[in-house]
């Protein structure tokens, strides 16, 4: 989709210096769970852009993303601070390690890589799928609804930034599964370290790196 202007629908705290903002869904907007899109908005006078990966199961009617909130940032601020009815530029979806209705989706994710983790999973359970998720953060946003996909039968840990992932990572990919990843570069690291201490082809994952 080229660049269009969207309305935002709501804009929800959703944790510790963290907002889930739904936008509405433009005509011929066909994203899946995992991509990202291309927002764009105006901070004294100068086009902006950062790229913020699909956090919803779907996106039909209106679709969510995740944004951590640095106060200090250049957007995320500005984005925190908008309303119901503003308008954003948006482009997408983009990115080729998305959810493809596989059978079992074992998701690791560390910070914000929470929000297409958790699209993710609730996705593969509407779809008659099975899913397992590990978290890492100290802070964790989503409580909700990490707590209605354990519910639902999800395998879900939740771990400290500290923490050693290699166990959990071990017991959720005990049952095989398409493994995706996603948070910043040191997280992908342990990661992957743990996938390949756990027998797993990291080459076999869909990752995505938040910087």
């Amino acid at each position: 989709m080229d660049e269009r202007s969207l309305s935002v629908v709501a804009v929800r705290s959703v944790g510790p210096d963290s907002v889930a903002i739904d936008i509405e869904t433009p005509a011929e907007f066909d994203a899946q769970p995992g991509q990202f899109v291309k927002l764009t908005l105006s901070v004294d006078g100068e086009d902006e852009s950062r790229f913020y990966t699909i956090s919803s199961p779907d996106v039909a009617d209106e679709f969510e993303i995740t944004i951590g909130i640095d106060p200090d940032g250049d957007v995320a601020p500005h984005l925190a601070d908008l309303e119901a009815g503003d308008e954003v530029r948006v482009s997408g979806p983009f990115g080729s390690d998305y959810y493809e209705g596989e059978s079992r989706a074992v998701l690791l994710a560390g910070g914000p890589g929470i929000g297409p983790a958790i699209g993710i999973a609730e996705r593969a359970l509407q779809d008659g799928n099975d899913a397992a998720l590990v978290y890492q953060d100290d802070d964790p946003i989503h409580e909700e609804r990490l707590d209605a996909l354990e519910a639902d039968g999800v395998s879900v840990t939740v771990l400290s930034d500290e923490a050693d992932l290699a166990d959990a990572v071990a017991e959720a990919t005990d049952d095989g599964g398409q493994v995706f990843v996603y948070g910043f570069a040191d997280f992908l690291d342990e990661a992957m370290a743990a996938l390949e201490a756990a027998g797993v082809d990291s080459d076999e994952a869909k990752v995505e790196n938040f910087g």
